[in-house]
């Protein structure tokens, strides 16, 4: 679930960028924007995958915290 957030956060934020004017310099300058987006979110992927190794524990964690303890 960390991944996927990450995944489209990166993607709205690249779609975001180049619908604002950003213009990237290589082959997805030239494609629509999902496309150069999704291509540049792809590029991501191994700081996304590092990003997720880091977040999950901490995620967990106050995830944890949150739920309520079952009364014994």
């Amino acid at each position: 679930m960390v991944y996927l957030v990450i995944f489209f956060a990166v993607l709205f934020g690249f779609w975001t960028a180049i619908q604002m004017g950003w213009r990237a310099e290589s082959t997805a300058g030239s494609a629509g924007s999902f496309a150069a987006a999704y291509i540049a979110t792809k590029l991501t992927q191994p700081l996304r995958i590092g990003a997720t190794l880091l977040l999950t524990p901490i995620v967990a964690r106050v995830l944890d915290r949150l739920r309520p303890r079952p009364r014994t």
